[in-house]
């Protein structure tokens, strides 16, 4: 079976789509990565707007590294 993720690098976080941030609060906490599209978008800038979102921690985490680290293997 393949897994399908989405990831927010076309975006900062101020723009992310309401059904996107629904999304990541609920079934898709696993299933949606950061991306900040460098050099496009600066890393602070992509993550300017993040504290709006109301994310709960594990969430954030999750969100911000976690997912990645889990889906490439990070260890």
């Amino acid at each position: 079976m393949s897994e399908c993720y989405i990831d927010t690098s076309a975006y900062t976080a101020r723009r992310y789509p309401a059904p996107l941030i629904e999304y990541l609060r609920g079934h898709g906490a696993a299933k949606v990565l950061f991306g900040k599209n460098y050099p496009m978008i600066e890393p602070a800038k992509a993550l300017d707007g993040l504290e709006a979102l109301r994310l709960d921690g594990a969430v954030r985490d999750k969100f911000l590294h976690g997912n990645a680290a889990r889906v490439f293997r990070l260890g």
